[in-house]
C-alpha cells in the first residue's frame, strides 16, 4: 500500500507538470485543470491510506486510475514537429552534402549580435575539404552556476576557418529555455552549425555567459568521424523531428555519444549529467592537452574577457585562443 501511495504521489506530480507544460490552454485554465487533478490524486491517496481528513471517497482511486490512463494516452499524442513559428536563430536547419572529402553545408549561421534582441540575420552556404580538417576544441558556456553549462565543439581547418556545432533547443518565438520544461517535451532539438564570432560571441557578449575553451586530442581520422557524426545527427533531425530532453538528449550527451564512437569503453559518469564538469571528465580520460593540470587548462582556457574585448576588425578565432594550451603558433599569432 505504501508503494502504491508513492506511485500516486509520483504520478500526481508528473501529471501536474505535464499538464502545465503541454496543455494547450490559457494559464488560468491550466491552473484549474491541475488543481482538479491534484485534488483527485489527494482523494485517492486519502482513500488508500484511510485518511478521512483528505476528503477520501471510495470511487476516487479508480477515477484517478482512469484519469492516469487518459493522461498517458494524451501524452503519447504530443509529438515533435518542424511546423512551428521558430525563433530567428533556429529558424533554419542544417543541410549537408558529402562527396568524398568535399562537404557542402547549407544554412550555416553567421549572425552579428549586438544584444539578444538586436542582430543581423545571415545564413550562408559553405564548402569544406575534410582533408584540411586539423583540430577540434571543446567549449563550455556557463549561465547558471558551476554545474550547468552548454557544450559546443569547434572544428578548425588549416586555412584558419572555424565551424562550431551545437545541439540546441529549437525555440519558438518568445520561448526561453527551461531545464524543467526540457523533461516535458517543451522543445524540439536542432543541430546548429555556426561561425565562432556568432555562436560564441552571442554567449559571452549578448547573453553575459562565461565561456571556457579546451583543445581536444583527436587524430585526423577521429576529427573526421566526429565532424561527420554531427552532420549525421543533423540529417536525422531534419528527416524526423525529435524532442530535446534535459537528461537524455542534450548538448553534452551528443558529444559523449560521438566520443564513444572513438572509444566505446568510455564510462558513464555524473559529469555527463552535470555538464559544467564535462571538461574535467574529458581531462580524466585523456581528451585534453597533456602536460598540464586541469586547473591550469581551465584558467588558460577562460576566454570570456578576450572574447568581449575582440573588435569587429580583429581575428576572432586568434583573439580568443591566445594563451590556450595546445594551440599552434599560427592559431594565435
Amino acid at each position: 500500500m505504501i508503494l502504491l501511495a508513492l506511485a500516486v504521489v509520483a504520478l500526481a506530480a508528473w501529471g501536474a507538470l505535464a499538464l502545465w507544460f503541454q496543455l494547450p490552454a490559457p494559464v488560468w485554465m491550466r491552473g484549474v485543470v491541475i488543481a482538479a487533478w491534484s485534488l483527485l490524486a489527494l482523494a485517492a491517496l486519502g482513500t488508500m491510506l484511510k485518511l478521512p481528513a483528505t476528503g477520501a471517497v471510495s470511487w476516487s482511486p479508480p477515477a484517478f486510475a482512469l484519469c492516469v490512463i487518459t493522461l498517458l494516452a494524451w501524452w503519447s499524442a504530443v509529438l515533435p514537429s518542424h511546423q512551428r513559428v521558430w525563433a530567428d536563430d533556429v529558424q533554419r536547419m542544417l543541410e549537408s552534402k558529402v562527396q568524398g572529402n568535399q562537404v557542402t553545408l547549407n544554412n550555416v549561421r553567421n549572425f552579428s549580435w549586438r544584444s539578444e534582441s538586436d542582430y543581423d540575420v545571415r545564413w550562408e552556404t559553405r564548402q569544406y575539404d575534410l582533408d584540411h580538417l586539423v583540430s577540434a576544441d571543446l567549449l563550455l558556456s556557463y549561465w547558471m552556476g558551476p554545474a550547468i553549462a552548454h557544450t559546443l565543439v569547434s572544428f578548425g581547418f588549416d586555412d584558419g576557418r572555424r565551424l562550431v556545432f551545437s545541439l540546441e533547443i529549437r525555440k519558438e518565438k518568445g520561448e526561453r529555455f527551461s531545464a524543467l520544461g526540457g523533461f516535458f517535451r517543451q522543445f524540439e532539438q536542432v543541430i546548429v552549425a555556426a561561425d565562432e564570432s556568432d555562436i560564441i560571441r552571442t554567449r559571452t557578449n549578448a547573453r553575459g555567459e562565461d565561456v571556457y575553451l579546451y583543445r581536444l586530442q583527436l587524430k585526423p581520422d577521429q576529427l573526421r568521424k566526429v565532424f561527420l557524426g554531427y552532420l549525421g545527427k543533423a540529417a536525422q533531425l531534419h528527416a524526423e523531428p525529435s524532442f530535446y530532453n534535459t537528461l537524455t538528449s542534450n548538448c553534452t550527451t551528443i558529444v559523449f555519444e560521438l566520443a564513444r564512437l572513438l572509444s566505446p569503453a568510455l564510462p558513464t559518469d555524473y559529469r555527463l549529467l552535470l555538464s559544467g564538469y564535462f571538461a574535467d571528465y574529458a581531462y580524466d580520460h585523456g581528451g585534453l592537452t597533456p602536460g598540464y593540470s586541469f586547473a591550469a587548462l581551465k584558467t588558460a582556457g577562460h576566454i570570456t574577457a578576450r572574447a568581449r574585448a575582440a573588435g569587429p576588425d580583429d581575428d576572432y578565432a586568434k583573439a580568443i585562443r591566445k594563451g590556450v594550451p595546445g594551440m599552434t603558433p599560427g592559431e594565435t599569432d
